[in-house]
């Protein structure tokens, strides 16, 4: 069974050194890792979750294997200020698998417009269905339709759409506000 593939992903997001990553719920740091050396020592990647237990993992991980661009953060994204970064921090915001828990999404989408530089790029992944109990309930499900009017109607244009998996979708949106 095959579902999202990062490896597959992070090829959309145009990272070259020196760029600044927002992975918003990155958990473990799946993503993250794989950014880190696309962004090298010049660049930064903010992995911002709100479960400390997953931070604490990604923390012990990136020290084992010294890597020194990553930077665990507890963070609330779904609140102007959650993520802790500073207005325009960013030039990349990665959320994968988080729209459908997020129970503020235009909360959310405020927070990434802040942080976000202005022209620098948004990218979503999310769960298209509900598939044989796997993933969120259909009624957690955020749509792409929805998913692109979230971000549409606050100052995002839609560049790109791509496969994110069977039961996935991907959208890239670019702040230009």
């Amino acid at each position: 069974m095959s579902f999202i593939k990062p490896e597959e992903v992070i090829k959309y997001l145009g990272l070259s050194a020196g760029k600044s990553v927002a992975d918003i719920g990155a958990g473990i740091g799946h993503y993250s890792f794989l950014i880190s050396p696309l962004v090298g020592q010049e660049g930064s990647v903010y992995a911002i979750d709100i479960q400390k237990d997953l931070l604490e993992k990604l923390v012990k991980q990136a020290a084992e294997k010294n890597i020194l661009n990553i930077h665990a953060m507890w963070g609330d994204a779904e609140n102007i200020g959650g993520t802790k970064l500073k207005s325009e921090a960013v030039d990349i915001v990665l959320i994968s698998n988080v729209l459908f828990q997020t129970e503020s999404k235009s909360g959310l989408v405020n927070e990434v417009k802040r942080i976000l530089k202005k022209n620098g790029k948004v990218v979503i992944v999310d769960w298209s269905e509900s598939f044989a109990g796997l993933g969120p309930d259909s009624l957690h499900v955020v749509s792409e339709e929805i998913a692109r009017s979230l971000f549409e109607n606050n100052g995002f244009v839609l560049e790109k759409r791509f496969e994110a998996g069977p039961h996935h979708y991907g959208l890239i949106f670019r702040h230009v506000e």
